[in-house]
Order: structure tokens, then sequence, then C-alpha cells
């Protein structure tokens, strides 16, 4: 008989330089323009995890990766004294029926198996759909902010090799979209039916 082993999975929701530069040879960092059709840059990571949004839907991708967790435990309980109670019997079992139990055994741990994968395929392509989400519904706040700020472009700092932090408008980004969409669940949020408060875009950007 094929043994239970292995068959349930658990879920477990990254040289030196060539030459030295001198300090004096740095070059220095140029603000950005404040004015009509400047740049400025946001961290979105950071937007993400600090916002009422990103912590609430973090909570909840939590919360279910330890049912899963523990669901997938129990399961595996389960097969184990099935497997035990099927081992036990096998003595006063005709080997042609046995071996047909042990078949249907066998199969049963697979198709469970495969809803086991299925289960954590679908939480992972949760949490990636999740940020997609909130930067959508985001959207309108953070093109308010950049707005305020007489920009023309966000660049996500990641993909920014040098700027001040004059330019970052994480922060206001982070006050204009919790007020704006909330954690995602309560009425007015910008991803229900009712419609969103109109915040202040920017309280930082000059008057």
């Amino acid at each position: 008989m094929r043994r239970l082993a292995a068959a349930l999975g658990l879920v477990a929701v990254l040289g030196a330089p060539a030459f030295a530069q001198r300090a004096s040879d740095a070059p220095t960092p140029i603000p950005a323009p404040q004015g009509a059709g400047g740049i400025v840059v946001l961290d979105t990571d950071r937007l993400f995890s600090e916002s009422a949004f990103g912590q609430r839907f973090a909570a909840d991708l939590q919360a279910q990766t330890e049912a899963l967790i523990e669901e997938n435990r129990r399961i595996e309980d389960e097969l184990k004294a099935e497997e035990q109670a099927l081992t036990e019997r096998r003595a006063a079992m005709d080997p042609a029926a046995f071996s047909a139990e042990a078949d249907a055994f066998d199969a049963k741990v697979q198709q469970i198996r495969r809803e086991r994968d299925a289960k954590e395929r679908a939480l992972q392509q949760e949490a990636a759909a999740g940020r997609e989400t909130f930067l959508a519904a985001a959207g309108p706040a953070l093109g308010q902010v950049m707005l305020a700020r007489g920009a023309a472009v966000i660049l996500d700092r990641r993909a920014v090799f040098l700027s001040t932090g004059a330019v970052d408008i994480t922060d206001a980004a982070l006050a204009a979209v919790d007020a704006a969409i909330g954690n995602g669940l309560q009425s007015g949020s910008g991803t229900g039916d009712d419609e969103a408060p109109v915040a202040d875009p920017d309280p930082e950007a000059p008057r």
C-alpha cells in the first residue's frame, strides 16, 4: 500500500566597486521643481503597508492563512487515522479487497492534496490582487496630491536612483488615501457603492 507521507503540504501570504569616488566629486542632489510639470516620488510599498486598507487586508490574509494551516492539520490527522485503521484491518482482509481500499485511499489523498494546493494558490493570488485593488482605489486621491504639489508625474521610489526628501509625497499620500478610502470596507471607501468624502489632497502642500 502506498503511504500517506508528504501527502499534504502546509501553507508557509529577497563585489567591490571598480573605483572609489571622492566625496567632493559626488553629484549634488537637485530638488525637483515644485511648479507645474514637476516630478514627485512615492513609496508604494509603505503606502500600502501603512494604510488602513493595507493593514486591514494584511490582517484578513493572515487570518485566512492561519485558518488554512489549521484545516490542513486537521485533515492530515484524519487521513493518518484512516490509514492506520486500514493498516490494522489488513491482516483480516482479502488481498484484493485491501488493494481496492488502499487504491481508493490513495486517490482520496491525491484529490485532497490538489484541493489544498488550489486553496494555497488562491491565497497567493488574493495577496497580489489586493495591492492592485488598493492602488486602483487610491488613484483619485493620489492624483489630487500630485496636482496639489504642482507635479505632472508620480514615480515609484523603488525606480528612482537619486532624489531629495522634498519631493517625497508618501506621508501626504497616506493621509489623503486613508481619508478617501479608509480600510476599503466602510461606506464611502471608494471601493463600495457610496461616494467617498472629499479630503484635503495634501495638507503639507503650500497654499
